[in-house]
């Protein structure tokens, strides 16, 4: 696949191998390179990522708080029921999203490039999706304006990512996954928290003010972030056999793609549990009055932040330095385990507190390599996008599904207690799972 430009059109593309360093010597290699500078061709790829990385993260953890608020004010007898609903359906459109555009944007021939068109037209259909959820009377309505946000913003999500293989020189991949793991994991904060000051009556404006900001940033990237032509590369065509197999690596061919995928979409499920249903944990479970959840429970996020952007900060860079990927992403998942336990021994609004800050730092431990580590197992040079679209949808799918595992969760086992449990025992498998990958150290 030959490389997207990422400067003006002027400027040389950055030479790419179609092999990533799997064994010591190339990662002690990769370590000792770090203290290279970055070229001057690359640092406005890199002045974006953080906040585009934030997009489609930013919109999901605001829908996701916008959609329990609405859900309550709706059905308040059955709120954990209809987001189990909108959010089981809703799963559907984000694990198609992924792969198909992923399929589309490899074999896209255009003046202005395989990614950005498939990036904007993603951006579009989930910006307005936001808008219809805004306005939704009923959960039904609700619903299908979810399953668009999630499609939306799922399809964005394949072509961005497959800008790291694409262009991305592997010596700069821990600083490159370091910053977009920033965006990401500061967005799944901010989103809530900037929906907390809509609600409960402006929903629709919350949605607005978000949605629209979001395209904005979207727009400007598309525009800044010049594509070579690339209508005179060889076509690929498109077919239903082909858009199947997007779907399917095999685990005993590509057995490092298969666990890392393993790993990943465990520890964003995880995650995903908790965050999720924070505005009912405090309600139900720790007996906080709905007035002061729709405020406290977004803040809750900010325990987290401190630590999520300290482990981030620290874990890329420190990655690329020592050449080794696997033990921070253990690292990483063990600590979301510890944090996840602390609620289970103390079910106070300091101990959601506590769980939250550690939480953020073995997941933003866990997020800031575990980028850099799948850029490496990857099974096919020549299908970054198709490769990286099924692979996103361990990172994406698990948040749109959460909501419905922790409601068949809570709803059997009749309580937020089991969920905690749940949690404990999915982040500690979803670390285990790094272990038999052999290319990676």
């Amino acid at each position: 696949m030959t490389p997207e430009e990422s400067g003006t059109p002027a400027e040389p593309l950055i030479p790419m191998t179609s092999t990533i360093p799997a064994g010591p010597g190339e990662a002690m290699q990769m370590g000792k390179q770090t203290k290279e500078k970055l070229p001057r061709e690359l640092r406005p790829l890199f002045r974006f990522v953080p906040f585009v990385a934030a997009v489609p993260f930013l919109a999901f953890s605001a829908t996701n708080y916008f959609a329990a608020v609405q859900a309550q004010q709706i059905d308040d007898a059955g709120k954990v029921g209809a987001l189990a609903v909108i959010s089981g359906v809703s799963a559907f459109a984000a694990m198609l999203a992924m792969p198909l555009t992923g399929v589309l944007t490899d074999r896209t021939r255009s003046r202005f490039g395989a990614r950005r068109p498939w990036i904007l037209i993603g951006a579009v259909i989930g910006s307005l999706a936001m808008l219809v959820a805004g306005l939704a009377p009923s959960i039904a309505w609700l619903t299908v304006a979810v399953v668009f946000v999630q499609f939306g913003f799922n399809a964005f999500g394949a072509p961005f990512s497959a800008i790291l293989p694409d262009r991305v020189p592997t010596r700069f991949r821990g600083r490159y996954s370091t910053l977009a793991g920033l965006g990401t994991l500061i967005a799944g904060v901010l989103g809530g928290i900037i929906g907390s000051f809509f609600v409960p009556d402006n929903i629709f404006l919350g949605y607005s003010a978000i949605a629209g900001a979001l395209l904005l940033l979207v727009i400007w990237f598309v525009v800044a972030a010049k594509d070579r032509d690339n209508r005179d590369d060889e076509p690929q065509r498109f077919n239903a056999l082909a858009f199947l197999k997007a779907f399917w690596v095999n685990p005993i061919k590509h057995p490092d793609f298969f666990w890392g995928f393993t790993g990943r979409f465990l520890l964003f499920g995880g995650f995903s549990l908790l965050n999720t249903y924070s505005l009912y944990i405090l309600q139900d479970y720790i007996g906080v009055p709905i007035e002061d959840s729709l405020r406290l429970a977004p803040l809750l996020g900010l325990a987290t932040l401190p630590t999520i952007v300290l482990s981030t900060a620290i874990s890329g860079p420190l990655s690329d330095r020592i050449g080794r990927r696997k033990p921070l992403v253990l690292a990483g998942g063990i600590i979301v385990a510890l944090g996840a336990l602390v609620p289970i021994i103390s079910p106070t609004v300091l101990g959601m507190i506590i769980s939250g800050a550690l939480v953020g730092l073995g997941f933003g431990t866990f997020i800031a390599v575990d980028q850099a580590l799948m850029s490496s197992v990857l099974p096919d040079a020549k299908r970054f996008g198709t490769d990286l679209g099924v692979l996103n949808i361990a990172s994406t799918l698990p948040s749109v599904i959460g909501p419905a595992v922790a409601g068949v969760v809570v709803i059997v086992f009749g309580g937020y207690l089991a969920l905690y449990v749940a949690v404990v025992l999915i982040a500690l498998i979803g670390a285990l799972a790094v272990i038999p990958i052999k290319s990676v150290r």
